[in-house]
């Protein structure tokens, strides 16, 4: 399928990898970056949501998304690995839940626009607003902010058996970001502490992508 995600934060804290060991399945391995794994919380815009070949309905194709997450690498490749998504368009999240095995939840969200400042909304945990800071650049290999955002594919169990999905997109256009989060408590349900020291924040205005559907792995 196609879609582009519009006006991306990635809010990244510092936790070390016992923390998330707790509540990621044996199976996956975490990933570290000088010896500390990493937590990402990611508010965007998805629009022009369409599978292969169809173009998308107007109203279906465009909400607010937000995800939780962190990094592991198997058989090479890193991926993503999602503790929770949350969208506001109860049919796609039945369709990723029923197709894709992710932990998709239907939730309340808001977005607001003001000049480049982005009001951004989840009832279930979320509220703050951001913007960029600085001008764009590309991450280099090596560097922690190729680490938290150059991954092409996700992973998910389904009834126990690894499976994977592609990402395709270009490489991230980064800018610095500054944003005031006044509520970050969607992790608490997870189990997973978020600590006092402040994200470490990137913006990405746009980015366009193809998925892959899912396949096991052996």
């Amino acid at each position: 399928m196609g879609q582009s995600w519009l006006d991306l934060l990635f809010a990244h804290w510092r936790l070390p990898e016992a923390t998330l060991r707790s509540v990621v399945p044996e199976s996956i391995p975490i990933d570290t970056f000088d010896g500390t794994a990493w937590l990402g919380i990611t508010p965007f815009e998805v629009v022009g949501l369409r599978p292969r070949g169809l173009p998308p309905l107007p109203w279906l194709s465009r909400f607010p998304e937000l995800n939780v997450r962190t990094y592991t690498t198997i058989d090479g490749r890193p991926g993503i690995w999602f503790f929770r998504l949350d969208a506001d368009r109860a049919a796609a999240v039945l369709a990723a839940r029923l197709s894709y095995r992710l932990p998709y939840r239907h939730a309340a969200m808001s977005i607001a626009r003001a000049g480049t400042r982005i009001a951004y909304r989840d009832g279930a945990g979320f509220a703050g607003a951001y913007e960029p800071d600085g001008r764009v650049f590309f991450a280099e290999p090596g560097t922690l902010e190729y680490f938290l955002t150059e991954r092409y594919c996700l992973y998910t169990l389904d009834r126990g058996r690894l499976r994977s999905a592609d990402i395709h997109h270009p490489p991230w256009p980064l800018r610095p970001a500054r944003a005031d989060l006044a509520e970050i408590s969607l992790t608490e349900p997870l189990g997973i502490p978020l600590p006092d020291d402040e994200p470490l924040l990137h913006y990405a205005a746009r980015q366009d992508v193809l998925v892959w559907p899912p396949h096991p792995l052996i």
